[in-house]
């Protein structure tokens, strides 16, 4: 078996023992694009042997995708089908996990019309809410990975000869999510207790506030009074462990809805939509966005701040250092899965439940009112370099070091 071959086969064990982390008798439910069939069987084989009952493959195409929205009526994207989101809903409350598989590239949607695509991500968001708020409050496992597309790769790896980026992206995939290592499992294990050590640090000292600097950036966001930082693994409502995000160097929390300040500055490009959004700036005053400029994608930019009254407010407050392992390796992935775990980024939109004490048996209204947005979206943008600085600010005022230089500063 080749070297190739059995970093797959890691890698699609990986996503089912400690990704979804499949329990006897469980459903999985995968979905992918074709491009990434051959790993889609592995993780298939892998769940089976694992205890699976049954894997419910949805399979998705970019070609026939993109001559959707090039070719169907403007009706197409203002509704969702019913019977899809009464079968996620279902689902969830069947106590499925759910995997999804990203493979597309960031310019599938390039050109086609900014407003077909924010119609289905509105219609698509309105009807899968249930199904959302499952996920954002781990009722379910649920985790998100990559397999590479040849379009994806070629963006990635443009210098590179065609019949190796794909080789190139593959190999970089495995080393952010250290399948490279000799026991990839017991590795994911131990940097679930490293990030745990900066979550029990932040959660001890409960800032108030944190304060952003950096070129184009002068920001500052209040936090809620019993917020939660997280990072890494998570636990469903049954007790059973997973990952979200595969790979994953981040710990998170939520901001105070009405309580973010001032501008902040993108420092990586943003695919979204099928498009990229790049070179931009945000400005808030008491949370709300109220001004943004982009260099490239400013409209589709518009149409994602504009989904809904939530999209104007932040769900996410996330760090990461500059000197992490995929931020390390300097390759610009143009996939938000990646790029947000080699940058401090924020999100737009919904914020996560779990990042509030008691916040996963809330409801909506509940949520609101300890002051998390609620929103159809959730889109995260990255603002992190080694010039960024962040305090922490605590009740009393005091400014404490966070980050100096966009690395920990503990």
């Amino acid at each position: 078996m080749s070297e190739f071959q059995k970093n797959l086969e890691k890698y699609a064990e990986l996503a089912v023992k400690v990704g979804v982390n499949i329990q006897k008798g469980q459903t999985l439910v995968v979905n992918a694009t074709l491009d990434s069939a051959e790993f889609v069987r592995l993780v298939v084989k892998s769940a089976y042997e694992t205890g699976a009952t049954n894997v419910i493959v949805n399979w998705n195409d970019d070609v026939v995708s993109r001559t959707k929205y090039e070719l169907a009526p403007d009706e197409a994207f203002t509704t969702y089908p019913v019977w899809r989101a009464k079968e996620q809903e279902d689902l969830v409350e069947q106590g499925a996990a759910f995997m999804a598989i990203v493979s597309s590239s960031p310019d599938l949607l390039k050109g086609v019309n900014p407003e077909r695509i924010a119609n289905f991500q509105k219609s698509a968001g309105t009807a899968l809410a249930k199904y959302r708020q499952a996920v954002q409050s781990d009722k379910v496992s649920w985790t998100v990975i990559a397999a590479p597309s040849p379009a994806w790769a070629a963006k990635v790896f443009p210098d590179a000869p065609s019949d190796q980026q794909v080789s190139l992206l593959w190999n970089a995939i495995f080393k952010a999510v250290r399948v490279d290592t000799d026991n990839p499992v017991d590795a994911w294990k131990k940097h679930d207790e490293t990030l745990h050590e900066k979550v029990s640090y932040l959660n001890e000292k409960r800032y108030q506030k944190l304060h952003y600097t950096a070129p184009g950036t002068d920001l500052t966001i209040e936090l809620p009074k019993n917020h939660i930082w997280v990072g890494a693994g998570s636990v469903n409502e049954s007790g059973f462990e997973f990952m979200a995000n595969m790979p994953t160097e981040e710990v998170f929390t939520v901001p105070y809805r009405e309580g973010v300040n001032g501008i902040v500055a993108s420092t990586k490009p943003l695919s979204y939509g099928g498009n990229i959004i790049d070179r931009f700036s945000i400005t808030f005053e008491n949370g709300r966005i109220v001004d943004f400029k982009a260099e490239e994608g400013e409209e589709v930019l518009r149409r994602l701040v504009e989904t809904d009254e939530g999209s104007h407010y932040l769900g996410e407050v996330a760090l990461v250092p500059y000197n992490s392992p995929i931020s390390q390796s300097n390759v610009l992935f143009y996939n938000t899965l990646f790029d947000e775990n080699a940058s401090n980024h924020l999100a737009i939109g919904s914020a996560y439940a779990f990042c509030i004490e008691g916040g996963k048996k809330m409801s909506p209204e509940e949520l609101k009112e300890n002051g998390l947005n609620e929103s159809i979206t959730h889109v995260d943008f990255m603002i992190g370099s080694e010039e960024m600085n962040i305090d922490g600010i605590t009740a009393n005022g005091k400014s404490e070091p966070v980050f100096r230089k966009g690395n920990w500063a503990f």
